[in-house]
């Protein structure tokens, strides 16, 4: 008789044990398809006071096409506004630093109330080994935390170098747990042409980015979740 109250205590111990792990699991799914599909809606009206933004810089032509598309931004509803570049990249941030200046001196305000400028590790340098690329992945995701963290960032616009991937995956994990609701915005390189380049096929396939923008329109057919904003070179 004992055995038998055994068996049946371990069955519903069993049982309560996987019913309580498929509402988990029922939750987190539910949590992860209201953080897509509200990503996905038009960012339009959603909020009207500034918002806190966060700019993710490349060497090279990333920065060039970033800084272009700043050049119309609304500067007065997005800000105060934050650049981000490799820290063995010093070249992109003193260009980020030379627009805001001409942006102050034409409407009289200082650079330190509306932009800040910050480095962060790189993940992987050119030429680097995949092996060590490991421990050096692991500092920037704990150093993009921290910035995450510090920074709090309504908005983050990316556009291709390999640094904007360890703060989309933090600000994407803190939608996820409800901590910080930050809208990630990815442009294209105008250079890809046929294909996303990594940055931007890890933002699609795993659905961090809200809205992602292409270039070319063969390129939106391929990847139809992207959207086609034509040239913006």
């Amino acid at each position: 008789m004992e055995k038998g109250h055994g068996c049946s205590f371990s069955g519903m111990v069993s049982t309560s044990t996987l019913s309580c792990t498929i509402v988990v699991v029922t939750l987190i799914l539910v949590r992860i398809l209201y953080v897509i599909l509200w990503g996905s809606r038009p960012f339009g009206r959603r909020a009207t006071k500034p918002l806190i933004t966060l700019i993710v810089l490349g060497s090279g032509g990333h920065t060039a096409e970033m800084l272009n598309l700043l050049v119309v931004l609304q500067k007065d509803r997005f800000t105060p506004r934050f650049y981000i570049a490799a820290a063995t990249d010093n070249m992109s941030l003193q260009k980020a630093q030379l627009l805001e200046n001409n942006l102050t001196a034409e409407n009289g305000t200082r650079v330190r109330n509306t932009a800040q400028f910050m480095q962060i590790y790189r993940s992987r340098e050119v030429g680097q080994s995949y092996v060590t690329s490991i421990w050096t992945t692991l500092i920037a995701m704990i150093h993009a935390l921290w910035l995450m963290i510090k920074i709090r960032p309504q908005v983050i616009l990316c556009n291709g170098p390999g640094t904007c991937i360890p703060i989309c995956a933090i600000a994407f994990l803190f939608k996820e747990l409800g901590i910080r609701w930050s809208s990630i915005f990815y442009v294209e390189s105008i250079a890809r042409v046929r294909r996303l380049s990594l940055s931007g096929l890890l933002l699609y396939k795993f659905r961090m980015a809200d809205q992602l923008f292409v270039q070319w329109p063969q390129l939106q057919r391929k990847y139809p979740r992207a959207t086609y904003v034509g040239r913006l070179m």
